[in-house]
């Protein structure tokens, strides 16, 4: 993997009855892209998670009191600034700006969602968000959408952004979305925004249990740095006019198997980006005596710096591997376990399988992807999770985060 700046170029990215927009407002001060909207033409259904970070940004906590209501058809977007630990000032810029955005959209103030990511602690440039709304609206198109996922990138290097359609009763159905996201990344979700539109006429509820169920099976899966930011959010929008709605349920089995997929697709996109990656691992464990089990010493090694420097330097340490698993209390035996590289055994019952096992993981572990599993033997419960190695670029990254 490299991490290349690339942009992307297609007027593919387009969802009937929703338009997209990205401008540059000065927030990053060096005329990159930095404010995005996206607005529906018709009134939605929506869901939302957030962070279980107790720390919770501004814009996050206006827009879980907006999610909820009737009025919701927008929301604006900005990076260079998290907008995060500010206070009440904080609350009152994200009001702010999305009731500017808000007005020119002839929309109550509460019909637009605020997202905000960047360097916490400072107070967002109100003046400078609502200077660029008239040219931010007046650039809403239906094909804005990678412009729109170009605009809310931070330390990310491409745009995430995908779609799926489906049919059903004769009628095609699209789901699209984009994500941002490379570092602070880990469960309950990461730092990582989300935005998902679709013109499948979903039920509330249903589109609730969509998208919890969806998280939960991608975004939840992966791990960067095992840091959970302020700021995390998906938010999904469904168009609820009339016309749509005379669908029904008829559709939402296939739309909850297509959210998945897509979110799945995003969620490896933002592993994929991680700060200074060069691998990207798959940490599966099976044979554990409970979901739980399974989930904890997943995520032990994909959060090991020592296991994840050991990627970095293509160096099958698996004594670093074993040593992460002993450290989840529950009902095995870490010396019983197996350990594998893609098909290759390294590790059986605790003990190395020689010299030649590991110089043939050491080959494997050249590939920039490879799947590590391991076997604890104890029952039929299992996880995966999608994580990254740890190089010196992500030391750098970090470092001049500021800078």
């Amino acid at each position: 993997m490299n991490r290349k700046k690339n942009t992307i170029d297609s007027t593919d990215f387009t969802c009937p009855g929703f338009r997209a927009a990205g401008v540059a407002s000065g927030i990053k001060g060096d005329g990159a892209l930095d404010l995005g909207l996206i607005v529906s033409d018709s009134p939605t259904n929506a869901a939302a998670v957030f962070t279980k970070n107790r720390v919770k940004a501004a814009p996050l906590i206006v827009a879980a009191e907006r999610v909820g209501g009737d009025s919701v058809r927008a929301l604006l977007a900005n990076s260079g600034n998290a907008n995060a630990c500010t206070g009440d000032g904080g609350i009152a810029d994200a009001e702010k700006t999305t009731g500017v955005v808000a007005n020119l959209l002839k929309l109550p103030p509460e019909g637009v969602i605020p997202a905000s990511t960047g360097v916490i602690g400072q107070r967002l440039p109100t003046d400078k968000i609502n200077a660029a709304a008239e040219k931010l609206v007046s650039s809403l198109k239906p094909e804005g959408f990678s412009v729109f996922a170009e605009a809310i990138m931070t330390t990310d290097t491409f745009p995430k952004i995908s779609k799926r359609i489906f049919s059903e009763g004769g009628r095609d159905y699209t789901i699209l979305g984009i994500a941002k996201g490379a570092g602070m990344i880990r469960p309950d979700m990461a730092t990582m925004l989300c935005f998902v539109v679709t013109d499948a006429p979903i039920r509330e509820d249903a589109l609730k249990g969509a998208l919890n169920g969806a998280v939960g099976v991608s975004f939840n899966t992966i791990t960067v740095d095992g840091d959970t930011s302020t700021n995390d959010m998906v938010l999904l929008l469904a168009r609820d006019d009339a016309e749509f709605r005379k669908t029904g349920a008829a559709i939402e089995d296939k739309f909850r198997e297509n959210l998945e997929s897509l979110l799945k697709e995003l969620a490896e996109m933002i592993v994929r980006d991680g700060e200074g990656a060069t691998k990207l691992v798959t940490i599966k464990v099976v044979g554990a005596p409970a979901d739980s089990i399974a989930r904890d010493v997943a995520f032990r090694v994909a959060n090991s710096p020592l296991v994840k420097t050991a990627f970095f330097g293509e160096d099958p340490n698996w004594g670093r591997i074993i040593g992460a698993v002993g450290c989840v209390e529950g009902d095995f035996d870490p010396m019983a376990a197996d350990i594998y590289f893609n098909d290759l055994k390294l590790v059986s019952g605790g003990v190395g399988s020689g010299i030649e096992s590991e110089r043939a993981s050491a080959e494997i572990m050249k590939n920039d992807k490879f799947e590590v599993t391991i076997d604890l033997k104890r029952g039929k419960s299992t996880f995966t999770v999608l994580t990254t190695d740890l190089s010196f670029d992500y030391i750098k990254i970090n470092a001049e985060y500021r800078s």
